[in-house]
């Protein structure tokens, strides 16, 4: 793995990590990290040309579509009545106003019907309940075209368009067993093969796979059972060279599994990503920790991310401590089987 830190992290996972000590930070950890997020809210907010083709979808839609489906999870994750839950609520309603409440979206689609990212970032507010009749009328047709089913991609990015359907109640174009086998988790790498690029890979597997954390069940228990082995190593990696974000992604997939929670990693690491969390509630996404006390620390496209998925892993780690078998009744839509 490359490393990017400049000086050692605030302690590393000991095999003595104390019992109970990821509920003795969680808690601060996801209030803060909503907080900084809430504090920056207009940081998402779209430019007046974000229908033009000059337009950076991934410094504008991107974002926006992360607060959403970070948001939503975090919803649906947090006890009701709770300020988290509410205020994640608040947040994805902010994101449903800056997309016209789908309109913006069905706008896209028209542009770009070949494209799958207006349909993906649409799904994360349909899995919410969020609804837009106009956009599914459009998206049925082409989600039914030869070229849909045949997008060339990556086969977590597939396993991603195969979840969204889900998330719609469309049928999926392919069967997400053939595409799980097909990614770098599914074929159970050598573990020593990790390394950045493949372990955003196999954390948004799991995503995918889980509905974000959601369907739990759904992990093959051969996939269980690796990552509970190797999670561990990997995360002690990405401490040791600050990579923070990712460190954030892999904890959301110790969280994510099925059956008991791994209690003994998550209270070694919940606090040593505590120690990166700037006062504001931002975590960075790489590097050394900055002590500056000032707002604003680092850019926001810096750390934007980190904290959301800091948020949303504090979460997901909360629910799997307190109720392990929780989930949410979600319905999944129909899968289409292929040879």
């Amino acid at each position: 793995m490359t490393t990017t830190a400049t000086r050692e992290p605030r302690g590393r996972p000991g095999p003595g990590a104390r019992s109970g000590a990821a509920l003795a930070v969680l808690p601060g950890i996801l209030r803060s990290a909503l907080g900084w997020t809430d504090a920056h809210r207009t940081r998402f907010a779209l430019p007046d040309d974000v229908l033009e083709p000059h337009t950076q979808v991934n410094g504008t839609l991107k974002p926006l579509g992360e607060l959403a489906q970070l948001g939503s999870t975090i919803r649906r994750t947090t006890a009701p009545g709770t300020p988290e839950h509410e205020l994640a609520g608040d947040l994805v309603a902010y994101a449903w106003e800056q997309v016209a409440e789908g309109e913006l979206l069905l706008e896209l689609l028209r542009a770009e019907p070949f494209a799958a990212y207006p349909y993906e970032i649409y799904a994360a507010f349909a899995g919410y309940g969020l609804r837009h009749e106009g956009f599914e009328a459009l998206a049925r047709p082409l989600t039914a075209t030869r070229a849909w089913a045949h997008t060339e991609q990556h086969a977590n990015r597939q396993l991603g368009l195969v979840n969204s359907e889900r998330r719609v109640g469309t049928v999926t174009h392919t069967d997400a067993g053939a595409v799980l086998s097909r990614t770098w988790l599914g074929g159970l790498s050598e573990p020593w093969m990790f390394e950045g690029p493949s372990g955003y890979a196999l954390t948004h597997t799991v995503f995918h796979l889980t509905d974000w954390g959601r369907m739990p069940d759904r992990v093959p228990e051969k996939i269980d059972r690796y990552l509970r082995t190797w999670l561990p190593a990997w995360i002690d990696g990405c401490l040791e060279s600050g990579q923070w974000d990712l460190t954030g992604e892999l904890l959301a997939v110790a969280a994510s599994l099925p059956g008991p929670a791994p209690a003994e990693l998550l209270d070694a690491v919940w606090p040593v990503l505590a120690g990166a969390q700037h006062p504001t509630g931002c975590v960075p996404e790489t590097g050394a920790p900055v002590e500056d006390p000032a707002p604003d620390p680092y850019p926001f496209i810096d750390c934007y991310h980190s904290t959301l998925v800091t948020a949303f892993a504090a979460a997901l780690s909360l629910r799997s401590l307190r109720s392990p078998e929780q989930t949410d009744g979600a319905v999944p839509g129909r899968e289409r089987r292929t040879a």
